[in-house]
């Protein structure tokens, strides 16, 4: 897929669609095995959904690795393409881009609350 296309995607997700980006290849070379195993686990968290550190480690096969886990996702290179805002904290937000506070972690809370909305709004939609 071309530049062009993942930016259109991206421009799509912030206008409010749900985007699955998990269809976009992305060039994992530069980070570890670990890094790669942690970061291939957060391409499968759904849209709308949220997972703490603790849980990606324990699906990694990594029990007690939670920190260890927060530290790959935090260099993750691809962050919206690799969904990592929705990895957060047991005791609150977590981190983002490798940041625990101000305009990035604003970022993961908007983006957290915005998929929170378009998921309720499509689940309103239908039918029961």
């Amino acid at each position: 897929m071309s530049d062009m296309t993942i930016f259109q995607a991206i421009l799509r997700y912030f206008g409010g669609e749900i985007v699955d980006f998990s269809e976009y290849d992305v060039d994992l070379s530069g980070v570890t095995e670990f890094q790669r195993e942690v970061l291939e686990e957060v391409r499968k968290i759904p849209y709308g959904e949220r997972v703490t550190y603790q849980e990606l480690a324990c699906r990694t096969g990594r029990e007690g690795a939670a920190r260890a886990v927060g530290s790959a996702v935090a260099k993750n290179p691809y962050p919206i393409i690799i969904p990592c805002h929705r990895v957060v904290s047991s005791s609150g937000i977590g981190g983002f881009c490798g940041k625990t506070c101000g305009e990035k972690v604003e970022l993961k809370k908007r983006m957290l609350e915005m998929e929170a909305n378009c998921k309720r709004k499509l689940n309103d939609g239908k039918d029961t």
